[in-house]
C-alpha cells in the first residue's frame, strides 16, 4: 500500500460567548477553526487526521502542503512506527515544535485511521484494547474574566452533570466565583496559560488556595522552565498540570525527571500524533505520573483522544471544550 495524496481542509464554526470575544494575538476570536487532513492510498482506503490548530492553522497548512505532505507521498502507510521515526528526523531541521510537527501530527492520526479501517477495528483496539465503553469528560471553559459570568456558567455546567470544571481565569475573584458557582462537590481546575514568573506563580497559587483547586495548569512562563515549574509544585500546595506546549517525548521525560508535574497533558495534534502519544503514555506510567490528554479541538484530534483515553489502563478524563457552536 502507498500514500497517493494528502489534502487539507479548514472547517470554521462560529464561536458565541457571553460578553466580548476573547483576544488571541491581538485579534478577537469569533470562530473555532479545525484543520482536517485527508490521506488517500492506492488501496482505496482514506484516513482523516487533524493538525493543530486555531489561529496557527495558516502556518500549519502551509508547512503540510509545501513539505510534510510531499514527503509522505509514495510511502507505505502501514509502517507507522518506522514512518514516524524517519519523518521526525527528516523534519527536525525545521523545528522540533510548531507548525511542522503539527502537520506531522495530522498525518500520523490519519495513518492510524487507515490502520483501523484496514483491520476493521476501532483505533482503541489497535492501542491495546478499549478498557471502557464510556469516557468521562470534564468541562473546559473559555476565559470570561467577569466573576458573575464565571459563577453562572460553572453553576450551569455543574447542573448539567459535570463533576470537574476547568477555568482559564487569572484573577482571584473569578476563581472564587467559580468555586461558589460550581458548589462544594465539583472539582475546579484552572489553566492560566503560562503568564507568570516562578515567584508570581507561587504568589498566585497561594491566593487561589481558598478555592481548593483540583489542579493549577501551566502557571510558569516560559513553559520550558521545568525546573521553575518543579519549584512551584514543591513549594506550593496545588497539584500542577502541564504539557500542551511540550515538544514530544523528551520534554515530558525531562518534566518527569525534574518532578515538575502531577498531571501530564500531551496534545495529540501538537506532539507528533498517536505514535508519539503512545511513547509519552509509556513514559508517564514508568514515572508514576497521571496522564490526562489536552484536547482543545473538535475534529479527528478529538476522536483520536477519545480512543486514546478509552485504551488507557487508568480511568482518566477527557477535556471537553465548552462553547456554544
Amino acid at each position: 500500500m502507498k500514500v497517493t495524496a494528502v489534502q487539507t481542509f479548514v472547517v470554521q464554526l462560529p464561536l458565541k460567548l457571553d460578553g466580548p470575544p476573547p483576544m488571541v494575538s491581538g485579534q478577537p476570536r469569533t470562530a473555532i477553526e479545525t484543520l482536517l487532513v485527508r490521506v488517500d492510498t492506492d488501496a482505496g482506503i482514506t484516513g482523516w487526521g487533524e493538525g493543530f490548530g486555531h489561529n496557527i492553522i495558516p502556518a500549519t497548512k502551509a508547512a503540510l502542503e509545501t513539505y510534510v505532505a510531499p514527503w509522505f507521498i509514495g510511502k507505505d502507510p502501514t509502517d507507522i512506527n518506522a514512518l514516524h521515526r524517519d519523518a521526525a528526523q527528516a523534519f527536525h531541521i525545521f523545528g522540533r515544535n510548531g507548525p511542522v510537527v503539527y502537520a506531522h501530527s495530522g498525518i500520523d492520526i490519519a495513518l492510524w485511521d487507515i490502520a483501523g479501517k484496514r483491520a476493521n477495528l476501532p483505533v482503541s483496539q489497535l492501542l491495546g484494547g478499549a478498557r471502557r465503553k464510556e469516557v468521562r469528560a470534564y468541562s473546559s471553559l473559555m476565559r470570561y474574566g467577569t466573576p458573575s459570568t464565571v459563577a453562572r456558567i460553572c453553576s450551569e455546567r455543574a447542573a448539567a452533570g459535570f463533576k470537574h470544571i476547568k477555568l482559564h481565569e487569572h484573577t482571584v475573584d473569578a476563581v472564587r466565583a467559580a468555586r461558589e458557582g460550581a458548589g462544594p462537590n465539583v472539582a475546579v481546575m484552572n489553566d492560566v496559560n503560562c503568564p507568570w514568573t516562578v515567584a508570581q506563580a507561587l504568589e498566585m497559587e497561594k491566593a487561589y488556595r481558598p478555592a481548593g483547586l483540583y489542579w493549577l495548569e501551566e502557571p510558569v512562563f516560559p513553559p520550558e522552565d521545568h525546573k521553575g515549574l518543579a519549584r512551584v509544585r514543591r513549594e506550593g500546595q496545588a497539584r500542577i498540570a502541564a504539557g500542551e506546549n511540550a515538544a514530544g517525548l523528551h520534554d515530558f521525560v525531562d518534566m518527569f525527571e525534574k518532578g515538575s508535574i502531577d498531571v501530564a497533558q500531551p496534545s495529540v495534534t501538537k506532539i507528533g500524533g498517536i505514535t508519539e502519544m503512545r511513547k509519552i503514555i509509556a513514559a508517564a506510567e514508568a514515572h508514576s505520573v497521571e496522564l490526562i490528554p489536552h484536547c482543545a479541538y473538535f475534529g479527528p484530534g478529538n476522536l483520536a483522544s477519545i480512543h486514546i483515553v478509552a485504551s488507557l489502563s487508568t480511568d482518566t478524563m477527557l477535556e471537553n471544550i465548552y462553547a456554544n457552536l
